[in-house]
């Protein structure tokens, strides 16, 4: 199992409805709106970073106000 983090930048106005629309997505955790240089960070699992990749291409930034994203997979260092 793969887990990551998304960072997302969405358009003015926008991060309330691309949280809720993300939280929807198979594979989401969790999804927030935050402050700061990002809008929301979602919480995603998927089997494999192949399936990962997919979501986050095909179904994450298909959604209507997402400007950019940043995918950081989780390592376990110890």
């Amino acid at each position: 199992m793969v887990q990551a983090y998304i960072l997302i930048q969405t358009e003015v106005g926008r991060s309330a409805s691309v949280a809720r629309a993300v939280a929807a997505l198979p594979g989401v955790t969790r999804a927030d709106d935050v402050t700061g240089p990002y809008d929301v960070i979602v919480r995603a699992e998927a089997t494999d970073v192949d399936q990962l990749g997919r979501m986050v291409v095909a179904e994450v930034q298909r959604i209507d106000g997402i400007t950019r994203t940043l995918t950081c997979p989780v390592v376990n260092l110890g």
